[in-house]
């Protein structure tokens, strides 16, 4: 049965998102990308950030990871033991894998993946392996599955656990490794893969055996994460075709083989269409207000491609697509026509020639509406709200009614800037276009304001910045972040490995941290995701649980020269949203492993915890205690923080429609657009621009192209999902103020108690009972529309 938000509580969504109008669905500096949950093919994907600020043209998604069922939780807290007790095993694999296990870093034992050591000849030859060994699995269970948990549920997690963590550790390493003869081995790989998957989610033996506990008379002593469990495994083997007929059946496999196809073609054509593009520039006044540390990237990124000599001062410098090379040129660079060019490069991205996505595209939408016919729904958007707790309708009166009050804010937005490149005397005043805007909104928030983002970096250095954030979870949550560099493998120099202990000590969890852009190989954007779960069922002694280990993944500046990584205020906003994603893995109370850490959120509430930790941002003691020069140790002046706060709301019209023309796009492909129909794609987002975009997109523009968030990204008809979710962290962060902010043990007591809710039970209870059990409350929206400029602040 579907599970959906009270009618109270869903009126009340629409009405937050109503009332909140201009100012609700932006901020000047914003925010990152992360985790989201399970599909009906019941992957696993690396959620992605919003595209909500002025920076947004930078995220980008990682690729889906496959589990094998949709996920739910259970609380219970069994005693946290190292992972190194309960590591992947390839004791359970037959004899016949010992050759390959014996030389194949994917099939031996581990404590942690061997990412030092994968490399893409170990792909299909221990994919192929562990496959042949799943899929004899498979066919015991089937012959002997009962309806009972130890029968059913528990080998189930087994052979999707050996799956996940493998299969997982390879395609992470393809998002942060990426190399031809790595694509290759997972391109002739993956249909093997997703062949099993469907095997297995359409299993009938599994799926008769779900039901047959649903209809049990013990259902009703079942704990609520195993009817969530039961519940999702039965939603989602239907949505994976498991009641077709055989024909359908073979016709819906057929489409689910060519959709993940399509979908790595896409992530793939993206990422290598930004890596493809170079400018070269030898004169320096060709890039004229390029601050010191993007000059100093520059002349890195020349020397790293041939001219050895480069240097900040004195170049060559070299221009990429990558986002803080591109960003760093539409704020700052003086120069119009460079701002031009750079940015008909980034907006026709994956347009044209061996890397034109249209085709891929239209494909995409044309094989998911046919996949939704065939399940019987009337379009793919119906598919993906079946999980979710909107529907398709709720979707768009949310969108229109924040869009029509929008429009007129962000028409005055745009008459501000025509008006203050005017006083500063621009030539192009009374025709500023999509590379102007970004420019002179800079230099209005500058001069508004007094903010200079450049020169806040050295305030903000990556170091002080993690130093501060593992202060701030100690004392919300109890919890202490320690190095552990060495204990586990890694995949880069840079990648830090960190262990995380309770009050008494003991480890519960692990995560590792890539910080830095590698555009020759590493995808852009940030994102977290899971390595390994939590585990009753996979621990060794089956009395304790196996830790849960994260990801997370950035790309801000790295280090130039003997300076720290310098970030911007809008990179640590993105450090604490995806460290958030990784505290509801890391710190779950859940040890049923089908629904532990991240897993079964609904898509559209999982960003609770992330934009949650945003807000930590913009409290004084955090960020004074994080904003330290990294050269003489002098925290942030006073008035520069009042002033971050008052810089908060800027240009929110103008963001609020910008993600709403995303938002509104994705819908309308998904839900009305028919492929091979009158309209194309391109007539779509033109359509859909008009009344989304003050300035109507350039003819050629191609942002579908690059669109992986709704392409590769698993935000199909779901985009909408940031927003709704936007309520639930804006009140749990006022559960907070009205503690006190500045009350220290009224602070941790709430801190203790989001731990032992939302991050403890997340997806083992619906969301909405998960907030009232940390609020006392259903959502209200007065939080939300206060802390986006709409209330008047509270003294």
């Amino acid at each position: 049965m579907r599970r959906k938000i009270t009618s109270v509580a869903t009126t009340l969504l629409i009405v937050v998102f109503a009332m909140a109008t201009i100012i609700s669905l932006a901020r000047s500096f914003r925010r990152p990308l992360c985790y989201s949950s399970s599909t009906t093919s019941k992957h696993l994907k690396s959620r992605i950030c919003p595209l909500s600020s002025p920076s947004s043209f930078l995220c980008l998604p990682t690729s889906p990871r496959t589990t094998l069922l949709r996920q739910s939780r259970s609380p219970s807290p069994p005693t946290a033991v190292d992972p190194r007790r309960a590591s992947f095993s390839s004791a359970t694999l037959p004899s016949s894998m010992s050759t390959v296990s014996d030389d194949n870093p994917l099939l031996k034992n581990f404590e942690f993946p061997p990412f030092d050591s994968i490399d893409a000849s170990h792909v299909r030859p221990g994919m192929r392996a562990l496959l042949k060994k799943l899929d004899s699995d498979l066919k015991e269970l089937e012959k002997t599955v009962e309806p009972s948990w130890p029968k059913l549920v528990e080998p189930l997690e087994k052979m999707m656990d050996r799956l996940t963590v493998v299969w997982g550790a390879v395609n992470h390493l393809k998002a942060v490794k990426d190399t031809p003869e790595l694509r290759s081995a997972i391109e002739e790989i993956q249909p093997e893969k997703v062949e099993f998957d469907l095997k297995l989610g359409q299993s009938k033996p599994i799926y008769n055996a779900f039901k047959a506990i649903r209809e049990s008379p013990d259902w009703d002593g079942l704990s609520d994460a195993r009817k969530r469990i039961v519940e999702s495994s039965i939603k989602e083997a239907v949505l994976g075709g498991v009641s077709l007929e055989d024909s359908k059946r073979e016709e819906f496999n057929k489409i689910e083989q060519e959709l993940t196809k399509l979908s790595r073609k896409f992530e793939e054509n993206v990422l290598d269409a930004t890596k493809k593009f170079e400018k070269l520039i030898t004169d320096k006044k060709e890039i004229e207000g390029l601050p010191a540390t993007a000059l100093g990237l520059a002349a890195q990124t020349a020397s790293s491609k041939g001219h050895e000599k480069a240097t900040a001062e004195n170049g060559p410098w070299m221009i990429t697509l990558d986002a803080p090379s591109f960003m760093s040129v539409m704020q700052h660079a003086k120069n119009r026509a460079l701002r031009e060019e750079i940015y008909r490069a980034y907006v026709t991205r994956a347009s044209s020639g061996e890397l034109d996505n249209t085709q891929v595209i239209e494909q995409i939408l044309k094989l998911r509406l046919e996949k939704a016919k065939l399940l019987g729904y009337n379009n793919y958007a119906e598919v993906s709200m079946a999980t979710k707790m909107a529907t398709v309708s709720k979707a768009e009166e949310l969108l229109e009614k924040l869009r029509s009050a929008s429009w007129s804010a962000a028409v005055q937005d745009m008459e501000d800037l025509r008006q203050f490149s005017k006083s500063q005397g621009a030539p192009e005043a009374n025709e500023l276009t999509h590379w102007d805007t970004t420019f002179w909104s800079e230099r209005l928030r500058e001069s508004k304001y007094e903010i200079n983002e450049e020169e806040l970096r050295p305030y903000f250095s990556l170091p002080k910045v993690m130093d501060g954030l593992f202060s701030l979870v100690k004392m919300l949550f109890g919890i202490a972040v320690e190095p552990a560099d060495g204990l586990a493998p890694v995949w880069n120099a840079d990648v830090r490995f960190y262990r995380i202990k309770d009050s008494s000590g003991k480890p519960i969890s692990y995560f590792y941290f890539d910080p830095y852009s590698r555009p020759a190989e590493k995808r852009g954007g940030a994102w977290m995701d899971e390595v390994v779960a939590r585990s009753r069922i996979l621990s060794d002694d089956k009395t304790s649980v196996r830790l849960p280990i994260a990801h997370m993944v950035c790309n801000q500046m790295p280090p130039v020269g003997d300076k720290p990584s310098l970030m911007t205020f809008h990179e640590v906003e993105t450090v604490f949203h995806e460290f958030g994603h990784a505290l509801q893995h890391m710190l779950t109370r859940q040890d049923e492993g089908l629904v532990a850490g991240i897993r079964g959120i609904e898509w559209d509430a999982v960003e609770l915890p992330s934009q949650f930790m945003e807000n930590w941002c913009y409290h004084r003691d955090t960020l004074m205690g994080i904003a330290k020069h990294y050269e003489t140790g002098e925290g942030l002046p006073e008035e520069i923080y009042q002033k971050l706060l008052a810089a908060r709301t800027f240009r929110a019209g103008s963001l609020s429609l910008r993600q709403l023309k995303f938002a509104t796009v994705d819908l309308e492909l998904h839900s009305k657009y028919i492929p091979g129909g009158s309209e194309s794609i391109y007539d779509v987002d033109r359509r859909v621009s008009e009344k989304t975009q003050v300035i109507p997109p350039l003819p050629e523009d191609r942002f579908l192209c690059s669109f992986s968030h709704i392409f590769a990204g698993g935000y199909a008809a779901g985009y909408y999902s940031y927003k709704w979710a936007e309520v639930l962290s804006a009140d749990a962060f006022s559960a907070f103020e009205d503690a006190g902010l500045h009350d220290d043990k009224a602070v941790r007591e709430t801190g203790h108690r989001f731990r032992e809710t939302i991050l403890a039970l997340g997806g083992g209870k619906d969301p909405l009972t998960v907030f009232v059990e940390f609020r006392g409350r259903e959502p209200s929206p007065e939080p939300l529309l206060r802390h986006n400029g709409l209330l008047q602040t509270a003294a």
